[in-house]
């Protein structure tokens, strides 16, 4: 057993586990934020995706010592309030989800994908990009649009800050 300090959405976190113990279960699990989600337990799928530092990193990757003093970031933590985060409302204005399954971690690789290519992100650049992450109901047309939206609204969020 390991006592593990993160910050998990802007609040610091102790826990007691085992540092074998994979992210994905320790948020799932220990803290109840199921919104990260295990979908292939292979890490091919992408519906576990959550940000460690502001980056994309898929948790089923990553062992809690390995994210022992880091910044988490969960589906859960993107909404200002109320207020969701514009891919949250970009996903949902595109009807970029069907299931749902899929859609967390999409949100989460998607916002990273945009924080690093902004302007110049374009469709073949984020077609190419999240390939990591599987959809199995809707054939991306309506998640790439979702994420194109959101993409001019945060930087248009971001040039207001």
């Amino acid at each position: 057993m390991a006592a593990i300090k993160l910050t998990v959405n802007g609040k610091p976190v102790s826990v007691d586990v085992e540092d074998r113990t994979l992210l994905v279960h320790l948020l799932r699990d220990h803290l109840g934020l199921t919104g990260t989600h295990v979908g292939c337990d292979t890490s091919q799928c992408g519906a576990c995706t959550v940000h460690i530092d502001g980056r994309a990193v898929k948790s089923c990757t990553v062992l809690v010592g390995q994210a022992n003093g880091r910044s988490i970031t969960t589906i859960e933590g993107i909404a200002n309030g109320d207020e969701l985060h514009p891919m949250q409302a970009a996903f949902r204005d595109n009807h970029g989800l069907q299931c749902g399954f899929c859609t967390p971690g999409m949100i989460m690789a998607s916002i990273d994908i945009v924080r690093r290519h902004g302007r110049e992100l374009t469709e073949d650049v984020l077609r190419q990009e999240l390939e990591g992450n599987i959809c199995r109901c809707t054939g991306y047309h309506n998640i790439v649009k979702s994420v194109l939206d959101a993409a001019g609204r945060m930087t248009t969020a971001q040039a207001a800050e």
